[in-house]
């Protein structure tokens, strides 16, 4: 236990798993932040990892950013997260599964797994066969459940448009140019509400192939990646994976609104103070990105009580995300603390620590 105190990224977790199960070549990592408001809720993410140190920092702030958002979503969850550390060729079998699950199972309802980056819904109906522990599970169209992207974009887009107004004083995103990082579910999600209002876009991906169909689907323009950050907007929107703002990054944007839902943004919290000094406004990530564990958190709490969620109840408690941002960016102008450090320090008192 003595090694996990000297990670950077340790934060008094209540419980850190190593699973190993040699038969199915399983290999995971599975944290609980804290339990403090319930069970720790929060996805598995499946990826390789050419240092699996790496994993493990992934479980760390992946779960203590989970305690964060379930507590200033307001849902009676803590925070937890789980990492597979997947071979090079990505291998994920039905076997593997079935161990994991075994894993969560064991927890006894500590720790609810759902969808994360390299995650399935039918990855997660798999689990659901092995443990109850599990959310995100496939309902009705008018449910709550299945895949959390488009709840995930449906609150980031909402968060987007209270950014614009609150840091460009305008009502709607017509004309606003907002530069897309990411074209993966979130951030296509995202990019489809975005020019329906019509905003003007330009993407990017790790996939140009990806950035390009998207943007010829809307109407948008498409970047390489590595120009996404330096590009001249007013909305810049990361959405793939985190650790992206760092001092170097935020002295080269050229925007007024950094908003997007890639979890973990700030790579170091030095780095905010940066976003500050630049007078950038922020949307925290995982205040603007809770749509998702809202929609699979009251599914899996309605299931557990023999009851259903409802999509209309979902949207409507995805709707106070811009509610959540506004109080958060008036106390940052009020203490002139970054809105990241305000949000941290919300949830913190949030889930009693």
């Amino acid at each position: 236990m003595a090694a996990f105190w000297t990670e950077a990224d340790w934060d008094d977790h209540e419980r850190v798993e190593l699973v190993h199960d040699r038969q199915t070549g399983l290999t995971a990592i599975i944290a609980i932040h804290s339990t403090h408001r319930g069970p720790g809720g929060g996805g598995t993410r499946f990826w390789h990892y050419a240092d699996p140190a790496g994993a493990m920092k992934d479980a760390l702030r992946l779960s203590r950013g989970m305690s964060y958002k379930n507590a200033m979503a307001g849902l009676p969850m803590g925070g937890g997260k789980a990492v597979v550390l997947l071979d090079e060729n990505r291998t994920k079998t039905p076997e593997m599964l079935a161990a994991f699950a075994d894993a969560v199972e064991a927890l006894g309802g500590a720790y609810v797994t759902a969808q994360d980056v390299g995650a399935s819904e039918a990855d997660m109906v798999a689990i659901s066969q092995h443990t109850q522990h599990v959310s995100g599970l496939p309902h009705g169209d008018d449910l709550a459940g299945g895949d959390p992207g488009p709840s995930t974009s449906y609150g980031v887009y909402l968060g987007i448009k209270a950014a614009v107004e609150h840091a460009l004083g305008k009502d709607s995103v017509l004309g606003v140019h907002i530069a897309m990082q990411g074209c993966g579910s979130v951030g296509s999600g995202a990019a489809r509400l975005l020019a329906r209002d019509g905003a003007k876009l330009t993407l990017a991906d790790i996939d140009p192939a990806r950035a390009q169909a998207l943007a010829a689907e809307l109407g948008a323009s498409a970047v390489p990646a590595e120009a996404i950050m330096t590009t001249p907007c007013d909305v810049f929107s990361p959405n793939a994976l985190g650790a992206i703002l760092t001092t170097d990054s935020i002295a080269a944007l050229d925007c007024a609104v950094v908003a997007g839902g890639a979890n973990n943004q700030i790579a170091c919290p030095e780095d905010g103070l940066a976003l500050v000094e630049r007078n950038i406004l922020y949307a925290p990530d995982y205040v603007i990105n809770a749509g998702g564990i809202i929609n699979v958190s009251l599914e899996y709490l309605a299931r557990m009580k023999g009851e259903t969620s409802t999509r209309e109840e979902v949207n409507r408690r995805i709707g106070q995300i811009p509610d959540r941002l506004r109080e958060i960016w008036q106390e940052s102008a009020a203490t002139g603390l970054g809105a990241d450090v305000v949000a941290d320090r919300m949830a913190q008192r949030l889930i009693g620590r």
